[in-house]
């Protein structure tokens, strides 16, 4: 589900990747972290609390069966209410059925919906809140007050993430922090490094932040920032390390577009756009951190292999966005991609799935079991965030046309 990074635009400050998602208000007394061990055993013990894990997704039913199983599962997204105001909305399996689940009064800027029972957890305000399916019991778990305009990383709360059987929330503030949702209880396991500068500013030496939980709720891949770039790390729950990933090679690996296969040992990733960065597609261990690149688009290849929003099937099989463009020097922003399949390696068998071409994308939503993807397609090259949200069957049979608009989708339960 990408969601961070569309365009080479927002690559050199990334830094503001982390930002994007809280409103510019300011600054609290800072949280002492705790012990890294309790916080080790609290969140161990909340992801075996339930037998459930919120793992694999049932299949998505064939394209053309009764509206009424159009969905796998209900979708979840931001989009604006009446009084233009960003909130939660659900779109129920119908495809048509569209409930709102959060009536806040500043923009709701970023959710996670809990697999286990359909819950959310959103930030708005620079507040951290969670709440029932329906939007019943809103209740504020975390308030990052007024933040510092001139350091506004220093405070802000970003990327809440329900683990796979809902017991526990990661989210940024300050670093990566852990909530049991039944103590009630918050840890910060990752502390950000933040380089003083003189007339009071701070410059991020490495900030931390979640994207999303392995299916079995073992490892968290987290987003690391820079104050010129960023890249993923891979936190192991249990015992509390850091994996960090070997040779990048000029990619730009970060920010939640990616794929784990089932069983999380290797992540893809994949980028359509270079200048600061190569673009391209990669595969990473997630044990060791090592990166293999299987494409790439840079300055001294010709054409330039780009790709994005891969997603690795079920069966073994790469589904991914892709285009060869030929290299006349000049930075890559937005090429025309078009919808492919191939093995695991990017290369072997790789075939053209649909005849469109998708220039303005800004995210995109796999079907578990790749039967389709819903694309948020903006009206103009301007819009990198969210869009018109169209369902595109990988059979090659006809689009649908799902909602007007949506941001941050995500499947609920």
């Amino acid at each position: 589900m990408n969601k961070r990074m569309n365009s080479l635009a927002a690559i050199p400050v990334l830094i503001l990747l982390a930002l994007a998602c809280a409103n510019p208000l300011g600054a609290s007394a800072p949280q002492e972290p705790a012990n890294v061990e309790t916080v080790v055993a609290a969140t161990l013990a909340a992801l075996t609390a339930s037998p459930g894990n919120g793992g694999t997704l049932p299949s998505a039913p064939a394209h053309g069966d009764s509206p009424s199983g159009l969905l796998p599962r209900s979708l979840y997204y931001l989009a604006n209410d009446a009084a233009q105001i960003s909130q939660v909305f659900r779109l129920e399996k119908d495809g048509k059925t569209v409930t709102q689940l959060t009536f806040e009064p500043a923009n709701v800027e970023e959710f996670d919906v809990s697999l286990m029972d359909g819950g959310i957890v959103f930030v708005a305000n620079n507040q951290l809140f969670t709440a029932n399916a329906d939007g019943s019991n809103r209740k504020m778990i975390l308030d990052g007050g007024a933040q510092d305009v001139n350091n506004p990383f220093l405070t802000n709360i970003n990327s809440p993430v329900f683990s796979p059987n809902g017991q526990t929330i990661a989210y940024g503030y300050k670093g990566l922090n852990f909530y049991s949702v039944a103590s009630g209880q918050s840890n910060r396991v990752l502390e950000d490094k933040i380089d003083q500068l003189e007339g009071g500013f701070a410059a991020p030496e490495e900030l931390y932040w979640p994207e999303m939980y392995s299916s079995d709720g073992s490892k968290l891949l987290i987003t690391l920032g820079y104050y010129e770039g960023a890249s993923t790390g891979i936190y192991q729950i249990n015992g509390g390390t850091l994996v960090r990933l070997t040779n990048e090679q000029r990619g730009i690996i970060c920010c939640g577009d990616y794929s784990l296969s089932s069983d999380a040992s290797v992540l893809y990733s994949a980028s359509p756009t270079f200048g600061m960065f190569a673009a391209g597609l990669w595969r990473v261990d997630t044990n060791s951190g090592v990166v293999t690149t299987l494409l790439l688009g840079d300055f001294d290849s010709n054409p330039a292999e780009v790709a994005d929003n891969p997603f690795i099937a079920p069966d073994g099989q790469l589904y991914f966005f892709h285009a060869s463009v030929p290299n006349t020097g000049d930075m890559i922003n937005r090429p025309p991609l078009q919808l492919v399949r191939s093995a695991a390696d990017g290369v072997t068998g790789r075939t053209v799935l649909r005849p469109e071409t998708f220039q303005f994308m800004n995210e995109a939503l796999w079907a578990p079991d790749a039967s389709f993807v819903i694309v948020a397609n903006a009206q103009n090259e301007q819009t990198y965030l969210g869009g018109a949200a169209q369902l595109y069957p990988t059979d090659g049979s006809s689009m649908i046309a799902l909602l007007p608009y949506a941001k941050d989708m995500r499947w609920g339960p």
